[in-house]
């Protein structure tokens, strides 16, 4: 039976998965998280979405910077001894000399079928990359980043209106029920672990803010894939007289045209190939807007082109 669970996880992702294993009456002992930042506006101290949970259920929380070199979780989690630790969405890498302390290992929920997209951004890169399929794998953490061999993977249709917001809304409920089967079956010693085939590995490395820029030559689908993949953070966007504006939702639509040509009075873009219909819209500096309403006070009319 295991006695001693130990949580790291700092996002959204990783809050179903932490509820389920505290209303599920699992022995969640200590719960690791990035330490709190500061927000945009007003720079006070945001604490992360599993931060906020865990104080809310009076879990101990513990906000490192840093795990490696420090000495002072290394002989904290020693003098634990916890049977295992999870880690999910956790945003740092496990030092080597930890993985050995719990009786189980590390065990780490990743939002991808592993070996593809290994990495930091599973989730918005499967949509980016216009997958028609993603999942969950259940791995155990050795030194190298998700190459750990995997005991249970779960996959996932892909629909070509799905974001990534709800993408990781679906996976982490998914990982929320699967990881209560997988903590009994460990601990019964009734898991069988698999090593990954390396030669098939991708990686999602890290999104930064200027992969959001559209390039309207690219085709109405790979931009769709930008906008559903890139929201709600960074976002895709277009710069236009000098202001940015940001879309949050589209569909394909069948106008034509040269890229970047608004082709109908209802915000259709012309792309490489095929056009868009934007849905909804985000004026730099303002709120988010439906389309029918952004277009009452827009100078971006039919004939405009905002490549």
């Amino acid at each position: 039976m295991l006695r001693k669970i130990v949580f790291m996880g700092t996002s959204n992702f990783a809050v179903h998965i932490l509820k389920s294993l505290y209303q599920n009456g699992y022995p969640i002992c200590t719960v690791y998280t990035q330490p709190p930042k500061k927000s945009n506006r007003g720079q006070q101290l945001t604490k992360s979405p599993i931060n906020s949970f865990s104080e809310n259920i009076s879990l101990d929380v513990r906000t490192p910077l840093s795990l490696k070199n420090n000495k002072e979780e290394e002989l904290y989690l020693t003098e634990l001894q916890p049977d295992i630790i999870l880690v999910i969405s956790y945003g740092q890498i496990i030092p080597k000399n930890l993985l050995n302390i719990p009786k189980h290992g590390f065990l780490n929920v990743h939002a991808s079928l592993l070996p593809k997209w290994r990495g930091a951004a599973p989730i918005q890169r499967s949509i980016m990359n216009l997958d028609k399929e993603t999942g969950i794998s259940i791995m155990r953490i050795n030194e190298n980043l998700d190459e750990g061999p995997v005991c249970n993977q779960y996959s996932l249709k892909i629909s070509e209106k799905m974001n990534s917001e709800e993408l990781s809304e679906k996976l982490s409920l998914i990982a929320s029920e699967k990881i209560l089967d997988i903590l009994n079956n460990i601990d019964d010693g009734n898991l069988e672990f698999k090593d990954q085939d390396h030669s098939k590995a991708t990686y999602a490395k890290k999104i930064q803010k200027t992969e959001g820029k559209i390039d309207w030559s690219e085709n109405a689908e790979k931009i769709i894939g930008k906008i559903n993949g890139l929201y709600p953070y960074p976002g895709a966007f277009f710069s236009f007289n000098g202001e940015r504006y940001k879309i949050l939702k589209a569909e394909k639509s069948s106008m034509k045209g040269k890229p970047g040509d608004i082709a109908s009075e209802n915000f259709e873009v012309c792309c490489g190939e095929g056009s868009i219909k934007v849905l909804s819209i985000q004026r730099e500096g303002k709120r988010v807007q439906q389309i029918n309403e952004f277009l009452l006070g827009t100078q971006i009319k039919k004939g405009t082109n905002i490549a």
